[in-house]
């Protein structure tokens, strides 16, 4: 047997290895991080751009056209008897122009549920999400999407979860809210004065 082929042969196996071994790296890219900046602390999020693709390309560019700068969380919605559950609503300042609404990836789909820590996306009626979203201070399970109900039974878009700064989420959830609400809806829930949004940007 020709010792030399098979030496070469198992050198070349070899090289073969190496050079898929960065493919397959790159295929397991990181999540995306987004750090977001505000007067109270840094919430770090961790997004599902694989199972939340639309929605999670959505927020990034928002965030990388910086369009959260500036804006604030201005609501915190604590369940009533227990105020350390929640949720907390954020979204660019008022004069911000947004990017047109966009489609709705609903839990069933995506399989991210509203737990604690989930980012989501506000919204009116399914498709209506532009920039707003919030996040949960404690699990609330009526918040993702429930298939056969009356009316609209389709949920939130979660997208993501926070990898660090939990302190800080239920700091604004403990905020003085006592503003002006948007709708009789909100009475009790808007943040005065709201916490102030420094900056949205990319850690990963």
């Amino acid at each position: 047997m020709n010792t030399a082929w098979i030496a070469r042969r198992g050198l070349l196996l070899g090289t073969g290895l190496l050079l898929a071994t960065p493919l397959r790296a790159l295929a397991r890219a990181p999540k995306p991080r987004v750090a977001i900046e505000t007067s109270l602390g840094v919430i770090v999020v961790e997004l599902e751009d694989q199972k939340a693709p639309v929605t999670s390309a959505n927020f990034l560019r928002y965030v990388d056209k910086k369009k959260f700068d500036g804006g604030s969380f201005y609501r915190a919605s604590r369940s009533k008897g227990a105020p350390a559950n929640g949720s907390i609503q954020a979204g660019p300042s008022i004069r911000t122009r947004r990017f047109a609404p966009i489609a709705h990836e609903s839990t069933r789909m995506t399989g991210i549920r509203h737990k604690t820590g989930t980012i989501s996306m506000a919204r009116n009626e399914p498709g209506s999400a532009t920039a707003d979203f919030f996040i949960c201070a404690s699990p609330m399970a009526y918040l993702d999407a429930k298939p056969g109900g009356k009316g609209d039974t389709q949920g939130f878009a979660a997208f993501g979860t926070v990898v660090k700064g939990m302190d800080v989420v239920r700091k604004i959830l403990a905020s003085k809210s006592d503003g002006v609400p948007q709708n009789p809806s909100m009475k009790g829930q808007m943040i005065n004065p709201p916490v102030a949004i420094v900056g949205v940007r990319r850690v990963v």
